[in-house]
């Protein structure tokens, strides 16, 4: 983790800008198409839900946007960022669970299924104060949404990205599957989210070479 010099960090003026407005954050949503990723995966027998998470933290950790947070009146970049998650319990209730990122899938697979085990057996809502090296990921399966929206806090700023994905669907032969993204504004733009979806689209046009498998006839 380091501190980003605001006299010299060429975005200070948009920063300034954006972290005084009531409601900093702006979301985006847009279909992905998982064509490719999800052949592969299911020919690999790989859970698809820590498969996705995976790719979207590893799109994450490499945009050194989406590791900016904002601490007072300070900006800080973290050299890593994990996947803060939300897993389904009993009731229809939900539990938070922070899985640790790893660059490789070899590495990451088994921390997460670890962890969500121990999750699924231990549920909770505590949050840990101060932390903040997260990306905060949720999924909503049962429905193909066009916009998300999540609750925020405001004071202090909550400047961690929103992640979201829903129910895929297959048309023409096509599997696409709405993706969203809310961020704080102070921190990104519209470019930074749209370069995101790009380069999460391209590793999901390249699965093998993401887990480091063969293609499988995807």
């Amino acid at each position: 983790m380091r501190t980003i010099d605001l006299e010299t960090w060429p975005r200070r003026k948009h920063f300034e800008l954006y972290r005084g407005m009531t409601y900093p954050h702006f979301s985006l949503c847009a279909p992905v198409d998982i064509t490719r990723f999800y052949a592969l995966t299911k020919a690999a027998g790989r859970p698809f839900g820590i498969a996705l998470t995976y790719l979207l933290a590893w799109v994450a950790n490499q945009q050194v946007e989406f590791r900016y947070r904002i601490r007072g009146d300070q900006v800080i970049v973290h050299s890593v960022v994990n996947a803060g998650t939300t897993l389904l319990t009993e009731g229809d209730l939900f539990s938070f669970c922070t899985i640790p990122y790893a660059a490789t899938w070899a590495e990451f697979a088994p921390g997460a299924a670890a962890q969500i085990a121990y999750v699924k057996a231990n549920p909770t809502l505590k949050e840990d104060p101060g932390i903040d090296n997260l990306l905060f990921m949720t999924s909503i399966p049962w429905v193909a949404f066009t916009n998300m929206m999540h609750p925020i806090d405001l004071s202090p700023a909550d400047s961690v990205p929103r992640i979201a994905w829903g129910k895929y669907t297959l048309a023409g032969g096509v599997w696409t599957m709405p993706l969203s993204v809310q961020v704080h504004h102070a921190l990104m733009d519209g470019i930074h989210v749209g370069r995101y979806f790009q380069r999460v689209q391209a590793a999901l046009d390249q699965p093998a070479e993401l887990f480091g498998e063969p293609d499988a006839g995807a």
